[in-house]
């Protein structure tokens, strides 16, 4: 069975909480493993190597005493700007999670250590030249980060990224970027892909660690309030326009781009990140602020809902074709 296969068979619905800085914390990953998908977190959001190391600790005890199967994954930035790398990285190999992701730089030091204890490494990739990378560092996944996503964003559509990297890669695939709904799941699925990446979908949760101000802009936005701007880290991200309006800027006149400097990542006060807040094209699909398990649930019926009516589109038509008329 492949790695794929053995992933989604443990899951409700072949989708993964996607990590977001500021807003997932241990109860978002153990309420979406408990709901059935893939919960997640990127490290940074720990503001210290000791709060991480409790974090961690209460995941693992949490997940176990509940006896919950649902695989869930660490994001770690491996860019050289992030001081926290190396130490968060010794206690990643402390608690084992089953899934450690790399984020912004190169996965290829981490790869085999994770391999040691029987963990797995998916890269988040923004490009085929960075998934080329990422293979040959032998990754066992890659997180295509198409358009659309929020955060940290990618650029290509998902139908030619997921088009182009399924040329040379059959291992397993993760793809983001403004899916928001059950049907955008099935989707992904249909496009090549195993695994839909839903990020912005989660941030107005109970569970989110978010201002409730920040949920309630994106239960009030839909993708025209959407900006993309790489002013404010240094990489391509999309942001709420109010957001942006907030912390002092134009939206429609953003500055040229920002430097990359993750050093200060795990600093929640942060002044850039008190009022500029990420979002992804997908945000209309948010309409209240719910607990994960009621999205899951949701989630679920428009996926089974869906693929109910694409299998009955397929069924074969019965009746002669007419003259001049295509079926």
């Amino acid at each position: 069975m492949s790695l794929a296969s053995t992933l989604v068979d443990k899951l409700r619905l072949p989708a993964m909480q996607a990590p977001m800085f500021l807003i997932s914390g241990p109860d978002m990953v153990v309420n979406a493993c408990r709901a059935g998908i893939i919960g997640s977190f990127p490290t940074q959001n720990a503001r210290t190597p000791e709060i991480l190391d409790e974090w961690l600790s209460q995941i693992t005890k949490r997940l176990a005493s509940e006896q919950i199967t649902s695989p869930w994954a660490v994001n770690l930035i491996t860019h050289p700007t992030y001081v926290r790398g190396k130490e968060d990285f010794e206690i990643i190999l402390k608690y084992k999670p089953p899934i450690v992701i790399t984020a912004l730089g190169s996965p290829a030091a981490l790869v085999e250590q994770v391999h040691n204890y029987g963990g797995i490494v998916l890269a988040d990739v923004i490009n085929p030249s960075y998934a080329k990378k990422a293979a040959a560092a032998k990754v066992d996944g890659l997180v295509l980060v198409s358009a659309g996503a929020g955060g940290h964003t990618g650029y290509l559509s998902p139908f030619v990224f997921v088009q182009e990297i399924r040329k040379w890669w059959q291992g397993l695939l993760v793809l983001g970027g403004g899916i928001g709904t059950g049907e955008a799941v099935l989707a992904t699925q249909a496009m090549g892909a195993d695994i839909a990446y839903l990020g912005t979908r989660f941030i107005p949760t109970h569970e989110s660690l978010c201002q409730t101000e920040y949920k309630q802009m994106v239960v009030d936005s839909n993708s025209n309030d959407i900006v993309i701007s790489d002013a404010i880290t240094g990489v391509k991200a999309n942001w709420l326009r109010q957001s942006l309006a907030n912390g002092g800027y134009d939206p429609d006149n953003m500055p040229v781009t920002g430097k990359i400097d993750f050093a200060s990542a795990s600093g929640a006060e942060n002044k850039r990140w008190k009022d500029i807040w990420a979002a992804g094209q997908g945000v209309d699909s948010s309409t209240a602020i719910q607990a994960i398990s009621e999205i899951v649930e949701t989630l679920s019926s428009e996926y089974q809902r869906s693929l109910a009516n694409l299998l009955e589109r397929k069924k074969p038509c019965t009746q002669p074709a007419k003259k001049g008329v295509l079926i």
